[in-house]
């Protein structure tokens, strides 16, 4: 077994070094000395997270919690995961008071540098620098597997941690286990951006251009049993989207996974403003008045798997000619096929006339490369946008005193895993989103001044800006003018906010 205090040890020196491969041999060399069972925390506990997600105690019951540190370690990794799950499912009446008496019971055994960092650990503030792509080469590391295989075998998984308990135990013989799977969703493929149609064109050459809709993204699985709907964080939401449901039925192939976004739509076909059909795709399970009020269409651009067979290696190409084979025009994304860079941007502007974001530029003969950011995907919009993280706010005075208003705004460093500030803006806002990021933002509260709540880092918003500046101003020498909120993400992760690198990219072709 495995003491905690092992792991915190680990874990403060990954914190302590620059090195992307530093961080990633003493990993390796942690996980080659644990126990099958312990594997799973021990990557959610490296990772910054527990392996149940948020346990829902905040910093008064920590602190609440707080005894005198034990001078010897005692506390397995086992023993935490287990006080971690005890947490997790405590509900009900007297909730708060048993959570109490089980965070005291784990501390009272910490010693002072366990007690810190399960404090830091349940807040989300272990900022150590082992991003998603960092674990995982430690992992294959450990293993001694090829990386590529086990992040592929992690996407059909769904998740790393247990391709890397099959791994560390069996090594590079288990991977084969894990393939692509009906009812179990795929990792979606996302995209980079461009500065504009010309650009992406000249990346690319001949390419499929979809429009971009602003919807919410699904995947899709058929099997006889029946059609599940996943969102591209992973989530069932199959209840709340009876449409989508009833698409996929229809089409004539037995077994499909597809992707595709799902969108509210009004009687002109233009789209309902994006948190509209967040709020349909979120629901827990379906209304039918809701459902009649705001109805929702479903359009596919990809599809992964059809009639038994797993289609992620083949061209794009083939992929989209199974897709027109197994679904209608209806719920087909609107395409081109064009080497043209004067035809794809008449393109361009009919999805911008249509209401929409943009297009998507994408090389015909690319596989689907899931959970990846490659350049075979492009997307262009009209407008410059960034996903970013809020890392503060100020208080607001005038009509918006009481309530958060001024954001502090920042992109990911996939070297540290911390988050590089770009600027802030108090602009966008609506009282009704003024009063939600108000108690969203206090709910994650990590510190505070006279003029400053600081959060932790999982709100993700998309924010609009004119363009980038160099500027001494911020620890990343750029900051981004006349930024602007567009709406919320809720759809994605801090670990899926736009990276430093990507805001670099942006600043460099705005030069060019």
């Amino acid at each position: 077994m495995t003491l905690l205090a092992s792991l915190v040890e680990t874990s403060a020196r990954v914190a302590a070094t620059a090195s992307r491969t530093a961080k990633t041999r003493k990993i390796a060399l942690f996980l080659k000395q644990v126990g099958p069972a312990e594997v799973e925390p021990a990557i959610a506990f490296l990772s910054g997270e527990t392996r149940q997600g948020r346990l829902a105690v905040g910093c008064e019951t920590l602190r609440a919690a707080l005894g005198r540190p034990r001078p010897q370690p005692l506390i397995t990794l086992g023993e935490a995961d287990a006080a971690f799950s005890e947490l997790k499912q405590t509900r009900g009446k007297g909730a708060p008071a048993r959570k109490l008496a089980t965070l005291r019971g784990l501390l009272a055994r910490a010693t002072a540098q366990e007690q810190d960092f399960v404090q830091r650990l349940i807040l989300g503030e272990l900022r150590q620098g082992a991003l998603a792509g960092v674990m995982m080469e430690a992992v294959a590391e450990a293993a001694g597997v090829p990386p590529a295989e086990l992040r592929r075998a992690a996407t059909f998984a769904g998740a790393l941690a247990p391709v890397a308990k099959a791994a560390l135990a069996e090594g590079a013989a288990a991977l084969g286990r894990f393939d692509v799977q009906l009812m179990q969703p795929v990792t979606p493929m996302l995209a980079q951006p461009a500065a504009d149609v010309p650009e992406a064109m000249k990346a690319i050459g001949t390419a499929y251009l979809d429009w971009k809709l602003d919807g919410a993204r699904v995947q899709v699985h058929k099997s006889p049993g029946g059609v599940r709907v996943f969102t591209r964080s992973l989530n069932d939401v199959t209840a709340a989207v009876p449409e989508v449901v009833a698409a996929v039925q229809a089409s004539p192939a037995a077994t499909l996974i597809l992707d595709g976004e799902a969108i509210a739509l009004r009687p002109d076909g233009r789209p309902h403003p994006f948190q509209l059909t967040m709020r349909r795709v979120g629901r827990k399970e379906d209304s039918e008045s809701f459902r009649g009020e705001v109805p929702l269409s479903v359009f596919f651009f990809d599809c992964l798997y059809a009639e038994g067979r797993a289609l992620l290696d083949v061209p794009l190409e083939r992929r989209r000619a199974e897709l027109e084979r197994v679904l209608p025009p209806e719920h087909r994304v609107p395409s081109l096929v064009t080497s043209e860079p004067a035809e794809a941007l008449v393109f361009y502007e009919q999805a911008l006339g249509a209401g929409h974001e943009g297009v998507m530029v994408k090389a015909p003969g690319s596989p689907y490369e899931a959970g990846r950011r490659g350049g075979n995907w492009l997307k262009v919009k009209r407008e410059h946008t960034l996903d970013l993280v809020v890392l503060a706010a100020e208080w607001g005075h005038g009509r918006r005193q009481g309530r958060l208003s001024n954001l502090h705004l920042g992109a990911r460093d996939p070297g540290t895993g911390r988050f590089v500030m770009l600027g802030k803006t108090f602009k966008g806002l609506t009282d009704e989103l003024l009063a939600w990021q108000t108690r969203e933002l206090l709910a994650r509260e990590s510190a505070r001044d006279e003029r400053t709540v600081h959060v932790r880092p999982e709100l993700v918003v998309e924010i609009t800006f004119n363009d980038i500046q160099r500027s001494p101003q911020y620890p990343g020498g750029m900051a981004l003018r006349f930024a602007r909120v567009k709406r919320y993400r809720p759809d994605k992760t801090a670990a899926e906010a736009d990276s430093i690198d990507t805001v670099r990219q942006l600043y460099e072709a705005q030069g060019r």
